[in-house]
C-alpha cells in the first residue's frame, strides 16, 4: 500500500509544473487532485498552538481543514504521520535567492572621475539610486539553492538585489522548483536601502555622510516630482511609488542605526532595519527608536590566540563580540525588540548550529519558531498567506522525527506549496548506542563509522558476542548467534527515529515462524569534553559602552562636588585666584568663593595645590568620524558630520585624558565648499546622538589652496575647479545660485525642488549658518573676504591661516577669528612662509585667535600648545589658555555655556596635578556637565579591569571546542 501511494506521488509530482492554465500542454492532459490529509501528527500550527492527534487537509497547494475530524473526504491521498511533528516552513526575509547580484564598483583613489550615471535612459542622475530595480524581473529558480535552503527548513524567501543606496523592490518566492510563475507570492514584497553605492560608477558619495545626504536629497526630490509635470524620471516616480510597500534598510554596523533613525524621524518612515548582529551593544536605543530588526545568526568565528604575542593586538571589542554575539537574539527579546532571523552570510549547514547556539545562551524554542514564521511573515505583509498552518494559508509545512529544536530531531519531509519534499532520503541520524533489548537482559551494542556499523550482543558483565549488522537507509539485519551456539538470531525490520531511537523488526525462527522485535537506545547524557566546554561559553561577560576598551559597565552619573583650595583658572575678570572654593551643582557652576560648603550629598574634593580650569575647547577636529571628506564635488554643503559619527572612537576617552571637553567636528579640505560641521561634547560611552551639543550655531567647513583644486590628485584629478581662480569661480557660482534658489523659494515654496546643498547656503546668507574656512596663504584668504563682501556673507573663522599675521588687520575690521597651529611651518608649500609667532600677532591685532589640534594625538596636549604661543610672541598664560578655552568657545558662539569658571555656565571642568600649562601637569579629572568622564587613579584600574577581562576571554577561546572553519589569525 505504502508503495502505491508513493507511485501516486512521484506522479503528482512530475506533473506539478503542468498544471498551469497559460501553459500549453505537449501531449495529453494529466491534472490530478493534488488532495492530501495529514493525520495523527503532534501538529504545532504556530509558536504558542501544539494540538495532538490533528488532521490537517491540503489541496491544490492551500490548507483547507485544520482540526481533529477523523473523517477524511473521498479522494485525499492519506499521510499518517503517528509520532511526527508537523511546523510551518520557515521564511528568510532577506535573502539574493534565485537573482544575480552585480559586482560592487571597485575604483582606485586616482580613477578618472564620474558626475553623472552612465545608464542609458530616463533615469536619476547618480546610479546609487536605483529604484527601478524589480528583483521578480531578475530572479529564476535555483535548484541547489533550493534544495539546501528546503534542507534546513525554509519554504519562502524575500528575495532582492542588494546593489545601491535606493535598491529597489524585493520579491516574496516559494522555494518549490516549478515554473518561477508559480512560486512568486509577492513580486514587490519590499523596497530596499542601504549607505552602500553598490556597482555604481558615480564618484558620488564617497563617504557614509555623502550617502545620507543622497538619500534624504532623493527623498525630498521624490515628494516634489509627485507634484510636478515638467520633468520624467523614471527613478523618482519609482521610489515615490514604492512608499507604500515595507521598507527594508540595510546596516553596516549598529552606528548605523542613529543614522537610519534620523531618516525616518524626518520622513515619517517606519523602517525594518536587516542588522548585522552586534545591537546588544545598543539595546535601550535601539528600543527606543522603535525599529524591527531581521536579524543574521551569523557568529565570529573563533579567534586563534595561541600565540600570546599575537593575541595581544586583538582589540578587546573583538574578543569580547566573540563572546558575546551568541546571545545577541536572547539580548532583543529580554528588550521585546520585535526580530526575525536570516540565514544572510552564512552557509546552510550552519544555520541549525548557529541557531541552537543561540538558543543555549536564552532563545526559547517559542522565540526562535516566531522569528523564523510569523514575525517575517508579518514584516512583509503576508500574514494572512504563511508563518502558521491556519485554514486558507499557503501549505508550507515540516515534518520532523521529533520536537524541532531538539538536537537529535531531524527533519523529515518539507512541503511547500502543497508539494512535498522528502529531506531524509538516506540514513542521516547517528546510530551509534547501548539499545536495550526488550523482554531480554541483553544489550545490542552499536557503534557507526561513516557508512559502516559494527555490533556487539552484550549478555552480561563479562560476556560479548560479536554480531553482524546491516543497514540499507532505514532497513536493518541483525544476526549473532545464540549462547548455545548452535542456533543463530535472524532479526529484520526498521528504524524508527523517535527519540529514543528504536529498531522495530521481527525475529525469523528456523521452525519459519517469526515473533516481534524491539530494541530501544538507552538515553545517555552527553558527558563529552566538548559539551562540558559549550556549557562553559554561555557565561558571558558585561556589554560595556562603549563597546571599546575603557568602556564601562555603567554610564558615569552626574555628580555634586566641592573643589576646596584649588588655584582656579576662571577666564573672567577675576583673572587666576589661588586657594578658592568652586561648587559644581546639577551639571552647572553652582558657587564660586572661599570656604564654601554644601550639604546632602556631595564629593569634597582637596585641591591644596591643585588646578581647575575649564575643560580645553577644539576648534579644529576629525575625531569620533567615519568619514571626514565628501570630496566627489566642488560643493558638498548638503551633508553633515553628524551623519558620521563614531561614539566608540578610543581618541574621545584619550583627549579626555588631555582635558578636552569639547570639539568642533569639522569637514576635511577635499573642495572649497565641504559640509556641515558639528559640535560635540566629550561623553564617553554616550550614543553619537549622545554625543551632539545642542543650541549651537551650526557651521559649515569651506576650503582654499592646494587641497580643493586637487594639486596631489594625479589623474584622477578632473573635477572644477582645478586652479585657484576656479575656486573663487565656485564660490561666486554656489552663491549666485543660492540667493536666486532663496528667491524662487520664498515666491512659490511647493513648486521649487527643495535642494540641501542650496539651502545650507541660504542659512549663511541669512546668518543663520557659519563658515569656519581652511586657510594658507594671504592672497587666496584675502579672495575669500572679497567675495563675501561682494555676496554679502560673513566669514566666522579662518582655520589654519599660517599666513594670518600678514593680514591680520583687514581680519580684525571684519571681525573675522582665527584658529591657528602653535608652531607647525614648513609642512608643504602653501606654508613656506609660516612663522610659529601666528598666534602672538594675530592676537596683537585684536583678532579673535585660538589654538586647535586638527589632529587627534595634538588634541590631548593643547594645553601645552597653547604654552608655546608665550614662548613664541610673550602671551600671558592667562591669554594662552584663553586660546583653547574662552576663544574656541567665542568663535563657536557657546561661550555663554562654556569656556570659563562662572556661575551658571555648564560644569565642564578639569582639575590638574600641576599648572595648566606646564609639562607636567597631568588631568587628574574631567567633568562634562558635572559628570565625571576621566579619573586618573580610575583609569589605573580600568587597565587592570581590562587586562583581567582579556585574559578571561583568550582561556575561554583556549578551552572552547575547535571550529570547523578556518582559526581566524590575529591582526
Amino acid at each position: 500500500m505504502k508503495r502505491v501511494l508513493l507511485l501516486i506521488l512521484i506522479l503528482v509530482a512530475s506533473n506539478y509544473s503542468n498544471a498551469q492554465e497559460t501553459f500549453p500542454v505537449n501531449g495529453s492532459h494529466d491534472i490530478r487532485p493534488e488532495k492530501f490529509a495529514i493525520i495523527n501528527a503532534t501538529l504545532v500550527s504556530s509558536p504558542t498552538k501544539k494540538s495532538s492527534n490533528t488532521t490537517m487537509l491540503v489541496e491544490k497547494g492551500i490548507i483547507t481543514y485544520v482540526g481533529n475530524n477523523k473523517n477524511i473526504p473521498n479522494g485525499y491521498v492519506i499521510y499518517d504521520l503517528e509520532g511526527k511533528y508537523v511546523y510551518p516552513s520557515f521564511i528568510d526575509a532577506y535573502t539574493t535567492y534565485g537573482v544575480e547580484q552585480p559586482e560592487a564598483s571597485s575604483r582606485s583613489w586616482n580613477a578618472p572621475q564620474i558626475f553623472e550615471s552612465p545608464k542609458k535612459g530616463a533615469y536619476n542622475w547618480n546610479e546609487a539610486i536605483r529604484p527601478e530595480t524589480r528583483a521578480y524581473q531578475k530572479f529564476s529558480i535555483d535548484a541547489k539553492t533550493a534544495d539546501a535552503l528546503q534542507g534546513i527548513g525554509f519554504g519562502a524567501v524575500q528575495t532582492l538585489v542588494k546593489d545601491g543606496i535606493a535598491r529597489g523592490s524585493s520579491a516574496l518566492v516559494s522555494l518549490a522548483k516549478t515554473k518561477e510563475h508559480k512560486v512568486m507570492l509577492k513580486s514587490e514584497a519590499a523596497a530596499h536601502y542601504s549607505f552602500d553605492k553598490g556597482s555604481s560608477k558615480n564618484s558620488y558619495p564617497s563617504s557614509i555622510m555623502g550617502s545620507v545626504a543622497l538619500l534624504r536629497q532623493t527623498y525630498y526630490d521624490a515628494e516634489w516630482y509627485a507634484k510636478q509635470n515638467k520633468e520624467y524620471n523614471i527613478s523618482l516616480q519609482e521610489f515615490y511609488r514604492l512608499q507604500d510597500i515595507p521598507q527594508i534598510f540595510e546596516a553596516n554596523n549598529v552606528l548605523d542605526f542613529y543614522r537610519i533613525n534620523r531618516i525616518a524621524d524626518e520622513f515619517n518612515v517606519r523602517f525594518i532595519v536587516k542588522s548585522t548582529g552586534d545591537e546588544y551593544q545598543k539595546l535601550a536605543d535601539i528600543k527606543e527608536m522603535n525599529l524591527s530588526l531581521i536579524v543574521p545568526i551569523k557568529f565570529p568565528d573563533k579567534l586563534d590566540v595561541k600565540d600570546p604575542l599575537e593575541a595581544k593586538v586583538l582589540p578587546l571589542s573583538e574578543l569580547k563580540h566573540w563572546e558575546m554575539a551568541p546571545a545577541n537574539l536572547a539580548f532583543l527579546v529580554k528588550e521585546e525588540i520585535p526580530f526575525s532571523i536570516t540565514t544572510e552570510g552564512i552557509k546552510p549547514q550552519e544555520f541549525w548550529k548557529n541557531l541552537r547556539k543561540a538558543m543555549k545562551y536564552g532563545l526559547t524554542e517559542e522565540q526562535a519558531l516566531t522569528a523564523l514564521t510569523l514575525t517575517p511573515a508579518k514584516f512583509l505583509g503576508v500574514e494572512d498567506q504563511l508563518g502558521s498552518l491556519e485554514k486558507g494559508k499557503i501549505a508550507n509545512f515540516l515534518i520532523a522525527d521529533g520536537p524541532l529544536f531538539d538536537s537529535s530531531t531531524h527533519l523529515l519531509e518539507n512541503w511547500i506549496q502543497g508539494h512535498r519534499n522528502v529531506l531524509q532520503t538516506k540514513n542521516q541520524w547517528e546510530i551509534s548506542g547501548n539499545y536495550e533489548i526488550t523482554n531480554t537482559s541483553h544489550q545490542l551494542l552499536l557503534k557507526q563509522e561513516d557508512k559502516k556499523v559494527t555490533a556487539e550482543i552484550k549478555i552480561d558483565a563479562q560476556t560479548k558476542k560479536k554480531a553482524e549488522f546491516i543497514l540499507d537507509d532505514r532497513l536493518f539485519a541483525l544476526q549473532y548467534q545464540e549462547e548455545d551456539k548452535n542456533s543463530e538470531k535472524r532479526i529484520q525490520g526498521y528504524v524508527s527515529n523517535i527519540e529514543p531511537l528504536t529498531l522495530t523488526g521481527k525475529i525469523y525462527h528456523e521452525d519459519g515462524t517469526t515473533s516481534p522485535w524491539l530494541a530501544k537506545r538507552e538515553t545517555q547524557k552527553k558527558t563529552s569534553k566538548e559539551d562540558k566546554k559549550l556549557d562553559k561559553l554561555t557565561d558571558i561577560g558585561d556589554i560595556i559602552y562603549p563597546f571599546v576598551a575603557y568602556g564601562s559597565k555603567e554610564l558615569p552619573t552626574q555628580q555634586n562636588v566641592l573643589f576646596k583650595n584649588v588655584t582656579a583658572w576662571t577666564n573672567e575678570a577675576e583673572g587666576i585666584v589661588e586657594n578658592i572654593d568652586v561648587y559644581i551643582r546639577d551639571g552647572k557652576i553652582h558657587q564660586i568663593g572661599k570656604g564654601l560648603s554644601a550639604r546632602g550629598k556631595i564629593t569634597i574634593i582637596d585641591g591644596t595645590g591643585k588646578h581647575l580650569t575649564p575643560g580645553i575647547i577644539d576648534e579644529h577636529s576629525h575625531i569620533a568620524l567615519q568619514s571626514i571628506n565628501e570630496g566627489a564635488q566642488s560643493v558638498s554643503s548638503e551633508v553633515r558630520m553628524k551623519d558620521a559619527l563614531n561614539s566608540e572612537d578610543i581618541a574621545i576617552y584619550r583627549q579626555l585624558s588631555g582635558g578636552v571637553t569639547t570639539s568642533h567636528l569639522l569637514h576635511g579640505s577635499a573642495n572649497p565648499i565641504g559640509g556641515q560641521t558639528q559640535v560635540i561634547k566629550l561623553r564617553w560611552g554616550q550614543s553619537p546622538e549622545g554625543l551632539l551639543y545642542g543650541d549651537n550655531m551650526p557651521s559649515i567647513k569651506f576650503a582654499l589652496g592646494e587641497n580643493v583644486k586637487q594639486s596631489n590628485w594625479g589623474v584622477g584629478g578632473q573635477r572644477f575647479p582645478q586652479t585657484r581662480m576656479g575656486v573663487e569661480q565656485v564660490f561666486v557660482d554656489g552663491f549666485t545660485r543660492a540667493k536666486e534658489y532663496h528667491e524662487a523659494r520664498t515666491k512659490d515654496n511647493k513648486l521649487v525642488r527643495r535642494d540641501l546643498e542650496l539651502d545650507a547656503l541660504v542659512e549663511i546668507l541669512k546668518d543663520q549658518r557659519y563658515i569656519t574656512c581652511h586657510s594658507y596663504v594671504q592672497s587666496e584668504i584675502n579672495m575669500l573676504m572679497e567675495v563675501a563682501e561682494k555676496m554679502n556673507f560673513r566669514i566666522n573663522t579662518f582655520t589654519h591661516i599660517m599666513e594670518g599675521y600678514k593680514i591680520a588687520d583687514k581680519m580684525a575690521e571684519r571681525g573675522i577669528a582665527a584658529a591657528t597651529f602653535s608652531d607647525w611651518w614648513a609642512y608643504k608649500i602653501e606654508v613656506a612662509d609660516a612663522i610659529p609667532h601666528n598666534a602672538s600677532l594675530m592676537h596683537q591685532q585684536k583678532v579673535l585667535t585660538a589654538i586647535n589640534s586638527d589632529d587627534a594625538e595634538m588634541a590631548r596636549r593643547l594645553n601645552q600648545e597653547a604654552a608655546k604661543v608665550i614662548k613664541y610672541g610673550g602671551a600671558t598664560e592667562e591669554e594662552a589658555f584663553k586660546m583653547v578655552t574662552l576663544n574656541p568657545a567665542k568663535m563657536m558662539h557657546i561661550d555663554d555655556k562654556v569656556g570659563s569658571l562662572k556661575v551658571g555656565k555648564d560644569a565642564d571642568v578639569v582639575l590638574w596635578s600641576h599648572h595648566p600649562l606646564s609639562i607636567y601637569a597631568k588631568a587628574e579629572q574631567t567633568y562634562i556637565e558635572g559628570i565625571k568622564y576621566w579619573d586618573i587613579e580610575e583609569h589605573e584600574q580600568k587597565v587592570k579591569n581590562i587586562e583581567l577581562e582579556r585574559a578571561r576571554i583568550i582561556k575561554k577561546l583556549l578551552d572552547s571546542p575547535t571550529s570547523n572553519s578556518k582559526n581566524n589569525k590575529a591582526k
